[in-house]
């Protein structure tokens, strides 16, 4: 019998193009196949690096048709690369839904991790508070849960983190507001592009400044609460 292939895991630019790993870019030489979100995000990177294979996408609408295609080629020898448009695949996207479909249907697949660029570990390194431990919360919900999860947010004995939208990150803050009226903020948006900016304060005081700056509110926030 053929020798299955492998699935590499890879994380990718959060925004600089520069961030990407040396091992990253050797094995998206490698493989015979890409796995993306958006081939039109993951093909810019490419382009930058020189890097010309062949494309496939997997997102949170995939259906399971295309997990029975992907354990095809992986079946037939192909290496496979997994990337998301941004960042570590599995944190806060549909990785880990592909690797646990896999596992359940071929558990003996190989599937390996390329560590690199998080939005999550990039904010953190810089928050300048204790992180040893901390809670990490991914997206809030768009609307069903949403005072449920910002009450829980405020419970936390910990410091939490999220990723937020700019098309709901000042009604968000207006309800972590609500539950926590104390709390202190450390807002990452557009982490390593060029309009990076890191604002610090309590949240009334950030909510304050990005109601009076709406120009940037734009692109994707990290927030860390505590």
């Amino acid at each position: 019998m053929k020798e299955a292939g492998k699935l590499y895991i890879i994380a990718t630019p959060i925004g600089n193009l520069e961030d990407i790993t040396l091992r990253a870019l050797r094995i998206l030489k490698d493989v015979d196949l890409i796995l993306c979100e958006d081939t039109r995000v993951t093909k810019k990177l490419l382009n930058r690096y020189e890097i010309e294979k062949p494309l496939l996408s997997y997102h949170h609408h995939s259906k399971i048709s295309r997990v029975e295609k992907i354990i095809e080629h992986l079946e037939n020898g192909k290496n496979l690369a997994l990337v998301s448009d941004a960042g570590t695949p599995g944190v806060s996207d549909p990785g880990n839904e592909l690797i646990s479909q896999l596992n359940k249907i071929q558990p003996s697949l190989s599937i390996v991790p390329i560590p690199g660029p998080s939005a999550l570990t990039c904010l953190a390194s810089v928050a300048g508070i204790n992180m040893s431990k901390f809670s990490f919360l991914g997206f809030p919900p768009h609307k069903k849960g949403r005072e449920t999860f910002f009450r829980g947010a405020a419970e936390s004995k910990y410091p939490i983190i999220y990723f937020e939208s700019p098309h709901r990150v000042l009604k968000n803050l207006e309800l972590l507001a609500k539950f926590k009226p104390d709390a202190k903020l450390i807002v990452g948006r557009e982490l390593t592009k060029m309009f990076e900016e890191v604002v610090r304060g309590g949240v009334e005081e950030v909510l304050e400044y990005y109601k009076n700056n709406g120009d940037k509110v734009k692109g994707e926030f990290v927030i860390i609460a505590y």
